[in-house]
């Protein structure tokens, strides 16, 4: 299980790089307790809109839920390269159920 939760914040990480984006600030949060992993996008130096979800993944039992994903460079492509089988990604975004997390092994 460790082994997982290091290669999704690596992944998830990658998507915030050096902070900064086209216009944007990039703001990489995980939340270690409730294996919560996110990157938030926030316009700059203008602040004229909300932040937004770059990407918004949890860790259920085995398996990786990712919850949002607007990027151009899919993190479920990223987790499969870093060796995590696509039947351990769910992607919730798209519409794949998500299991009680009671029902996972």
């Amino acid at each position: 299980m460790a082994a997982l939760k290091e290669q999704v914040r690596e992944a998830v990480a990658w998507y915030a790089g050096s902070g900064r984006g086209l216009n944007a600030r990039l703001f990489v949060a995980f939340d270690e307790e409730r294996q919560v992993y996110i990157v938030t996008s926030v316009v700059y130096p203008r602040y004229t809109d909300t932040a937004a979800v770059v990407v918004l993944v949890r860790i259920v039992g085995d398996r990786v839920v990712i919850e949002e994903d607007n990027t151009d460079r899919p993190l479920w492509q990223r987790l499969l390269q870093q060796g995590i089988p696509r039947e351990k990604i769910i992607l919730a975004y798209a519409g794949e159920p998500v299991p009680d997390p009671i029902e996972m092994p």
